[in-house]
């Protein structure tokens, strides 16, 4: 239930992988420039924002693609598309390797975070707010953006990092198939809280938020039916 290929645009191909956009990112586009112009005095900064928010989502992926193949595995393909990215990386069966894989696109953003301060301590200090108040507001937002991307990719909700790294952890101890179902089990509960917290949240992102639990909780199920035909495996291989 992962996107494909299917609907998408080859954009370019960078260290042998392949990036592609998928059609619906256009209409996101064009909805958030509606939502955030107002925010900003010139339309420019709205685009500049959107694109911004491209180029981190882009850096996070192309983290778990090179981290995939440092570990002697296979990644090629990146799909971009409104709920974020995709990298389809194949690490080795080991824990370790897809460990390595899931973490290293979250820690592109931790490596962001001193970066966009940095940028928001600059604004301050040079009074932006006043002179360049549109600057200013970008900068914000650009360190608003990468902070939430980066919290809300480590919840424990498979298939988010983090719960494709709880399910990495817990692989060393439960082995392959257990660690899903563990795992996706989480997941199934916390798709479900985050789809009750869209219909009591706010307002204005209460629909994004809602289609995202579906989303998540499709594939979580998905993974979970998988996670017994692994324990089965598993259990025959002993």
């Amino acid at each position: 239930m992962l996107p494909t290929r299917q609907g998408s645009i080859r954009l370019f191909n960078l260290a042998s992988i392949d990036v592609h956009l998928h059609w619906s990112w256009f209409l996101v586009a064009v909805y958030q420039f509606w939502q955030r112009q107002h925010g900003y005095r010139d339309p420019f900064w709205s685009v500049a924002e959107y694109v911004a928010l491209f180029g981190i989502v882009l850096m996070h992926e192309f983290g778990h693609a090179l981290a995939c193949r440092q570990t002697g595995g296979r990644a090629n393909q990146i799909v971009l598309w409104p709920f974020g990215g995709v990298a389809y990386v194949a690490p080795p069966e080991r824990p370790g390797a897809t460990l390595w894989s899931i973490a290293a696109g979250p820690l592109v953003n931790v490596a962001l975070l001193p970066v966009f301060v940095g940028l928001v301590w600059l604004s301050i200090h040079q009074g932006w707010a006043t002179t360049r108040p549109d600057a200013a507001l970008f900068v914000e937002m650009l360190a608003w953006i990468n902070t939430l991307l980066l919290v809300f990719n480590i919840l424990p909700i498979y298939p988010l990092d983090g719960g494709q790294i709880l399910r990495s952890l817990l692989w060393f101890g439960l082995g392959r198939g257990r660690s899903l179902q563990v795992a996706t089990f989480i997941g199934l509960i916390g798709g479900a809280g985050l789809f009750v917290f869209a219909l009591f949240g706010m307002k204005q992102m209460s629909i994004w938020i809602a289609l995202i639990a579906l989303f998540l909780l499709a594939n979580c199920w998905q993974s979970f039916r998988r996670s017994r035909e692994l324990i089965e495996i598993d259990r025959l291989r002993v």
